[in-house]
């Protein structure tokens, strides 16, 4: 009889170890990371298998998590390799610990610079200072003009540093070729727009000139008007040159108290074509230099009166505040822009007699003010609305051009 209690017994408690070792190794193996393993008789109506089947949902979940971890970190990886800026990661010690493609081009092969200090990297200064920062200083011994940016994280608990440094020399180089382009672009058309007629008629005078017969009243005739030619072409690439003068020596904003309300009327007051419509606004003073200011009204005002005596419409002035900034709308019923991509470059113009300066000259001295000037059609309605925000309080100088 206890031989019968005891073989009982010892079924029984087989029957209740053997499920508790199964859901043993399954938590052994969630623990090393291994997710495929699963438990059998899972179900939700009896407790041993709903605690087999929370099991297996829990690997499941933890399988998603870590393959969408691993493809998460696959692409930063990608990324970091692929961006065109040097990373950098520095552990306590500030020992090199990653280091991108980039980073590569300016240290040398990971393999060679992995585990070494950024003091003998020639980083140094990477890791000190405020950032983000601006330097000419040499990094790694390669002279340029850096952006240095750093911030600080943890890994496995313990403090690193990422440091991004941008070679802003190559760019910069990159914009001032394409600044030059476009400047000699626009001198050689301006130019050769005004030395092509001067020579053609140069020729035809010394034509007239070089005859063996005696000067008519028609070749006099001639001769004054080619002359009148090229007087008037003269004329206009002197204009033209100093027009371009004008915009490269725009001096630094002078700032003094402006009420804006009294300088929008004195300018819609100076246009005489149309009767340009002034909407008060709330009162508003800036600190602006008033000449500068003036004049970018004045061309932007008549710029809208232009396009208003196109379609016999008219113009309206009018002046928005919130916290920090103004923003004076200039509105025009006029037939629109008809091109909007080249609005700012320099002499470009749609005007027959324009000289093209006149909207750069205006963004540059809104810029200088720390403000922004856009235009844009206006919507569903033919006419043009210019925008010029400026801040209130104080304007953010920029550098003389």
């Amino acid at each position: 009889m206890a031989g019968w209690w005891l073989a009982v017994a010892g079924s029984l408690g087989e029957r209740v170890q053997r499920p508790l070792q199964t859901i043993s190794n399954l938590l052994a193996a969630l623990r090393e990371g291994d997710y495929s393993i699963r438990a059998r008789g899972a179900r939700t109506d009896d407790a041993l298998g709903l605690a087999f089947f929370e099991v297996n949902a829990l690997a499941d979940v933890l399988r998603g998590q870590r393959l969408g971890a691993v493809e998460a970190t696959a692409l930063l990886r990608h990324v970091i390799q692929e961006v065109d800026v040097a990373i950098f990661t520095f552990d306590s010690e500030q020992r090199l610990r990653l280091v991108n493609r980039a980073g590569e081009r300016l240290l040398g092969p990971a393999a060679r610079v992995l585990g070494r200090t950024a003091a003998e990297l020639g980083l140094g200064e990477c890791l000190q200072g405020e950032v983000p920062r601006t330097t000419e200083t040499p990094i790694a011994g390669r002279p340029g003009r850096w952006e240095m940016r750093r911030t600080a994280f943890r890994q496995e608990g313990r403090p690193h540093q990422l440091v991004v440094l941008s070679d802003l020399s190559r760019a910069l180089r990159e914009e001032e070729r394409q600044a030059w382009q476009r400047l000699i672009r626009v001198l050689g058309h301006e130019i050769n727009n005004s030395l092509a007629p001067i020579r053609s008629i140069a020729r035809s005078l010394e034509q007239v000139l070089a005859g063996d017969q005696a000067t008519t009243a028609s070749q006099l005739e001639d001769l004054r008007s080619g002359l009148a030619v090229i007087g008037s072409r003269s004329d206009a690439l002197s204009r033209f040159m100093a027009g371009y003068a004008r915009l490269a020596r725009l001096p630094r904003p002078t700032l003094v108290p402006i009420e804006l309300q009294a300088l929008l009327r004195r300018v819609a007051g100076l246009e005489t074509r149309v009767q340009v419509r002034v909407k008060d606004g709330p009162p508003v003073t800036l600190q602006a230099d008033g000449d500068q200011l003036e004049q970018l009204f004045i061309n932007v005002v008549g710029n809208a009166t232009d396009a208003a005596l196109e379609t016999g419409g008219g113009v309206r002035v009018g002046w928005d505040r919130d916290t920090s900034r103004v923003t004076v709308c200039v509105e025009d019923d006029g037939p629109g822009l008809p091109e909007t991509a080249n609005l700012f470059v320099p002499f470009f113009t749609t005007k027959p007699q324009g000289s093209g300066i006149g909207l750069v000259l205006s963004r540059q001295i809104a810029e200088a003010h720390g403000g922004t000037l856009t235009l844009e059609n206006r919507r569903g309605i033919p006419g043009c609305i210019a925008r010029v925000a400026l801040p209130v309080g104080g304007a953010s100088v920029g550098a003389s051009v």
